[in-house]
């Protein structure tokens, strides 16, 4: 292979290094988009075989977007207002408790190593009545201004990525296909043959790691409801709602549970917030380690832990995306360990 630099390969590598420079800002959401497309991409083909021929394909590809745009974030954006609405109600609870001093529930007070503890920090810090209310005049209001600043500038960002995130998926959609054959095009052209075969593994993998967050969701949501309802709950079944839409990543789905535990037992539900911790909890554990890895276990052939591993590393690099795309590609590398192997043996 002739590798000789020239004027015009160093000239396509600076464009190429600028341009990766320009846009290395919106990679989360080019990523974002191209999950979605590729997850949703055979409803699409149903959906534009079944539209009319006057429709263009523009048209198709917007209308097809805005559905899946409240498709996903429905759910997220409901998620968050009850939680900010749960939020305020245990923080009038919290006011409520404070102004006769907080208590520890009899059953927390006598649990083993953590009970102790914190009956004698309660005696020590909030036995006495606005103890809560004198901590927190104490806290440093520039703290308080930087934390509300970092949490303004979080909501800008990903409202941004969001926004370029539709833009690009209408864009996927409308020229999806041959962007495929153009992609499986220079993949067979730079490693060979194999091109295919990581194409179909990657396309595989990514709609089983999002039906496996989707289904996960439906099952804790649907799950929660009922383990809720047992406990004596209220409002189980808007509890029931944060809990699943949360619980498509994991360990969200555990706050969740904890907040309503502990609001439960801010208003005296102290049984009703101990079963409602204990069966939510073991139905996010059931679906983290059972129903995940049975749903993702035909396009990914990876140990649960990898699994794990991947939506978590994915997570902290690539944000939400991250948790299609770290599975995604410990999948491609699994694949390339087992050629690997194989080969020596030929």
């Amino acid at each position: 292979m002739n590798l000789k630099l020239t004027p015009g390969r160093l000239l396509a590598a600076a464009i190429v290094v600028l341009s990766l420079w320009i846009v290395h800002d919106f990679i989360e959401a080019l990523l974002a988009a191209c999950v979605t497309a590729i997850a949703s991409w055979p409803l699409y083909a149903v959906y534009r075989g079944r539209l009319p021929s006057r429709i263009g394909k523009s048209a198709g590809a917007a209308m097809f977007t805005g559905a899946i745009t409240v498709f996903v974030l429905a759910p997220m954006l409901f998620a968050c207002w009850a939680l900010l609405s749960e939020a305020h109600t245990l923080l009038l609870g919290l006011s409520a408790a404070d102004s006769h001093g907080l208590d520890v529930p009899e059953w927390l007070a006598n649990a083993p190593l953590i009970g102790p503890w914190l009956a004698a920090h309660r005696q020590s810090q909030f036995v006495n009545p606005g103890a809560l209310l004198q901590l927190t005049q104490r806290t440093d209001p520039s703290a308080l201004l930087g934390w509300a600043q970092a949490l303004g500038q979080f909501s800008a960002r990903h409202a941004l990525i969001v926004g370029f995130a539709i833009l690009l998926l209408a864009f996927l959609f409308q020229e999806g296909a041959s962007l495929k054959r153009e992609l499986t095009r220079g993949l067979r052209e730079a490693i060979g043959d194999r091109a295919e075969r990581y194409v179909e593994i990657t396309t595989r993998a990514v709609r089983a790691s999002v039906n496996s967050m989707l289904i996960v969701a439906l099952f804790d949501g649907l799950a929660t409801a009922l383990a809720y309802a047992i406990a004596g709950a209220p409002r189980a079944l808007v509890w029931a709602a944060i809990t699943g839409s949360l619980a498509a990543v994991p360990f969200l789905g555990y706050g969740a549970v904890a907040a309503m535990a502990l609001q439960l037992a801010l208003t005296g539900g102290h049984t009703t917030a101990l079963m409602s911790l204990l069966l939510g909890c073991a139905v996010l554990i059931t679906g983290d380690k059972l129903v995940r890895p049975m749903v993702a276990r035909g396009g990914m052939q990876l140990p649960f832990v990898w699994v794990l591993i991947g939506c978590i590393g994915g997570f902290g690099v690539l944000g939400l995306a991250g948790l299609v795309i770290g599975p995604v590609v410990l999948t491609l590398a699994w694949e390339l360990w087992e050629q690997r192997m194989r080969e020596p043996r030929r």
